[in-house]
């Protein structure tokens, strides 16, 4: 398994929108994201300078994704 890079939020922002993946609202320090297409899945990123890799890793698993996919997605 690869290890998933550190990245911001606006990071993971743009590679969840590369998906389907759009701005739904901001919660407090969280960004919510929205995907249009079926099955209209969430993606809760926190607002932070540098994503932890546990969290991003959970970020990814609640997109749907595998890392691998979620690392092509990043270029």
């Amino acid at each position: 398994m690869p290890r998933l890079p550190l990245l911001s939020t606006v990071e993971v922002v743009k590679a969840l929108s590369k998906i389907g993946y759009v701005f739904d609202h901001q919660s407090g320090s969280h960004v919510i994201l929205r995907n249009d297409q079926p099955p209209h899945r969430r993606a809760v990123v926190p607002n932070r300078k540098e994503v932890p890799r546990g969290t991003l890793r959970a970020i990814v698993r609640e997109a749907g994704l595998t890392p691998e996919e979620f690392i092509k997605l990043l270029s």
